[in-house]
């Protein structure tokens, strides 16, 4: 039983390595595709007339 922290360590690793792969994937929002870019569409509408609203006050 000497490997005992040794198993430990590589275990704690190898978490840490997971975790890393999954930084910056989405996650499953249990949306189909379908429903998915319908979502982003309206987020993306919503940014462009945020930001031509924004334009518009700057140049009163």
């Amino acid at each position: 039983m000497t490997r005992g922290n040794q198993r430990d360590l590589a275990r704690l690793k190898n978490a840490k390595k997971q975790g890393d792969q999954n930084k910056g994937k989405r996650s499953n929002d249990g949306l189909s595709a379908a429903a998915r870019k319908q979502r982003d569409a309206e987020i993306m509408q919503q940014k462009q007339k945020k930001a031509s609203d924004k334009g518009s006050d700057k140049s009163k």
